[in-house]
């Protein structure tokens, strides 16, 4: 059992289903690059309760996705246990960053601000959208224009105009209204 906990971690992917007799399971990878995910080692894995570490010995391409061995799960009945289990890494394990940049659990439960001071709630989640990520920003309760919840774009500059991990806030410009 881990010493960890869940706030020491980053989600980097959940286990499919089993594949084939030998212990193989499918990777939904949410990296970038999805082979991006076996750079990122040990591995912990939420099994029966306790983030555990496991170990990959072994992975590769197959049709349109990724399938991995861990290193004592050799029939698919064992493997089957860790079915739909998420796939993490201690945060620490991240490389570090450029000033202004931000990995998305740092901007998890972040107050968010425009301008005027207007309290617009707390990032919640953050969508990728293609054209630019989206942060979901939930009211503590439906506010005076009858918002409980945000989807505001984050474009630096135009709409982010300052994310303070010191402070746990994000200033945007942002209609309350809208």
């Amino acid at each position: 059992m881990s010493l960890l906990s869940e706030k020491d971690f980053v989600v980097l992917g959940k286990f499919g289903a089993v594949y084939g007799i030998n212990g193989w399971l499918k990777i939904n990878s949410y990296t970038d690059i999805p082979e991006g995910i076996f750079d990122y080692t040990p591995w912990q894995v939420k099994f029966q309760g306790n983030w555990q570490t496991v170990t990959v010995s072994s992975w590769k391409r197959h049709s349109n996705g990724l399938i991995a061995k861990l290193t004592d799960i050799n029939v698919r009945e064992q493997a089957q246990a860790y079915v739909n289990a998420e796939i993490a890494v201690a945060a620490n394990a991240l490389p570090a960053l450029d000033d202004g940049e931000y990995y998305w659990k740092d901007l998890m439960d972040l107050k968010v601000v425009n301008e005027q001071g207007y309290d617009l709630g707390v990032v919640t989640d953050l969508m990728e959208t293609g054209s630019n990520d989206v942060l979901v920003v939930k009211a503590n309760r439906t506010d005076a224009f009858g918002k409980g919840e945000r989807l505001i774009p984050y474009l630096d500059q135009t709409v982010i105009k300052q994310v303070d991990l010191t402070a746990k806030q994000i200033t945007v410009d942002w209609d309350p209204a809208f």
